[in-house]
């Protein structure tokens, strides 16, 4: 099974980064940051914006790291959009396992119907938990 790579540098014409946004859209650190060379639209939280697609993992203040369950939608939308766009190939991060501060363990569940998906690649520590 592939993986997504724990760097990604670039992407190729057809590959989406998937990264954990805040509810308010403010990408200022992180894959958030690192998003917004590849097209991440500030004030943006969810979606599609250039070769990128947001999930939000923290909330409007950015303060405050939101519950499995408050990013739940999030993920299946994620996964509903993945489906509907087969000729994209989408990169996820550890999306909420960096400066939102949760456990692979905790968020790779959201991912389990992403699996049957062949344009989505995971992380190796989601992977792993799947």
């Amino acid at each position: 099974m592939e993986n997504t790579p724990e760097y990604i540098g670039y992407l190729k014409p057809h590959e989406i980064f998937v990264f954990g946004s805040n509810q308010s859209g403010r990408h200022g650190a992180g894959a958030a940051k690192q998003a917004l060379g590849w097209g991440a639209k500030w004030g943006q939280a969810e979606g599609i914006q250039g070769k990128t697609y947001g999930i939000p993992t923290k909330d409007f203040s950015v303060n405050r790291t939101l519950s499995i369950n408050e990013i739940k939608p999030y993920v299946d939308r994620f996964i509903k959009f993945a489906e509907a766009h087969p000729q994209l190939k989408f990169l996820v991060t550890e999306i909420g396992c960096g400066l939102a501060g949760l456990n692979p363990k905790d968020v790779a569940p959201l991912f389990k119907d992403a699996v049957a998906l062949s344009n989505v690649v995971l992380p190796r520590r989601f992977s792993r938990k799947l």
